[in-house]
Parts: C-alpha cells; sequence; structure tokens
C-alpha cells in the first residue's frame, strides 16, 4: 500500500498537475474571436493593409482636441513595448485633410520611438464608416468621425477582443483615453496575440523539420 502511494505521488501527481496548468495554458492563450473578417482597407487612400499584420486599428478623427494626447498614450502603453515584433503594427483611419495633423503628430511621436510600424490612411466620413461598421462592435463614430477607442485586428483581418470582461461583458475595444484600461487590459491581450503567433510559427518550424 505505501509502496503505491509513493508511486502515485513520484510519477502519478506530477503529471496530473502539468497536464492541468498545459490546459490552463492552452486556453488562456487565445484572445477570442470577436468578428469573422473586418473589411480590407481597399477603399481608404494609403499604403496600409490589415491581412497578413497584427494591427491597433483606431480612428482619431477630425480636428480632435484629444487626439494628440491619446495617441501618446497608445505610443507609450502599447506601440513602444511591442513595435519591434514582426508584422506587428499601428493603422490610423483619418478623415481626408487631416495630412497636417499627422505630420505633426508623427514628428512628435518620433522623438519617443522609431515610429515606423505607424501608418496612417485616409478616406470620406461615408467610407470611413461604413469601415468602422464592419468590425461589428456596440461602439460608434462620434461627430468627428472618430473614437477614443482602439482594437485588435489579427493578420487574418478577425477582431480579437474580451467575451467575459469584468467591466464590460464583451469588450471590442480599448480606450486610450484611459492609461488604466491600455496598462491593466490591452497590453495583456496584445501579450496573448502575439504569443498566439509565435507558438504557431514554432510549431509550423518544427512541422517542417
Amino acid at each position: 500500500m505505501k509502496k503505491t502511494v509513493v508511486l502515485v505521488v513520484l510519477f502519478v501527481l506530477p503529471l496530473v498537475v502539468y497536464m492541468f496548468f498545459a490546459s490552463g495554458v492552452t486556453n488562456f492563450g487565445r484572445l477570442p474571436v470577436l468578428t469573422e473578417q473586418v473589411s480590407e482597407l481597399d477603399s481608404l487612400r494609403g499604403d496600409a493593409r490589415l491581412e497578413g499584420k497584427i494591427t491597433i486599428l483606431g480612428f482619431p478623427g477630425r480636428d480632435n482636441p484629444s487626439g494628440k494626447s491619446n495617441a501618446f498614450n497608445l505610443n507609450q502603453k502599447i506601440y513602444k513595448p511591442f513595435y519591434e515584433f514582426t508584422d506587428f503594427q499601428v493603422v490610423m483611419v483619418l478623415p481626408e485633410g487631416q495630412e497636417e495633423f499627422v505630420a505633426d503628430l508623427k514628428k512628435e511621436l518620433g522623438t519617443l520611438v522609431d515610429i515606423g510600424q505607424w501608418e496612417f490612411v485616409y478616406g470620406t466620413p461615408e467610407d470611413i464608416e461604413k469601415f468602422f461598421q464592419s468590425l461589428q462592435t456596440d461602439l460608434q463614430l462620434d461627430a468627428s468621425g472618430g473614437s477614443s477607442y482602439v482594437f485588435i485586428v489579427d493578420k487574418e483581418r478577425k477582431l480579437r477582443g474580451r467575451k467575459t470582461d469584468d467591466d464590460v461583458g464583451t469588450k471590442y475595444g480599448f480606450n486610450t483615453s484611459s492609461v488604466a484600461d491600455l496598462n491593466n487590459k490591452m497590453k495583456d491581450d496584445v501579450k496573448i496575440i502575439l504569443a498566439e503567433y509565435r507558438l504557431a510559427l514554432k510549431k509550423n518550424q518544427a512541422g517542417r523539420k
């Protein structure tokens, strides 16, 4: 009897514990898909594309007084820690005529970090609204054609987020005017999706050997 107990403790129990934690990592390691396919940026003017990129997608709007401060929050809390990862980008969708605002913003952001993965595209209010609706969220653009919220879109143009957020239930986007939202929630979710793709890449590489 004693031998059986010893064997269980030495061999079976560690295996059970390992399987428990491995299962937890697997479940934790995928960020839920909230929208199956976001539209590509074809209707907007610019070189950026969503397909094949992990994208942080934003809508600064026209002449929005909080646009720069929100961009700075995003730059410091999300872009700066992750911009060196392959296929990571930030895409800002703005109304036509905001080129001067973007030039000033790029100059200021560029003093803090390499902004080579920031992309800007432009469109009419109608085109921006139509594109925004393809996200299929419970949020809306304001009168300036903008929003303080940004969104995580994966390489297959799927919107990622939280289905069971403690505060809002389904969480489609992250509020750039809230450092806490970026720091405590969005940063974790970006880490998850980057880890998800790194794991998939390792599996593919292992499969070729």
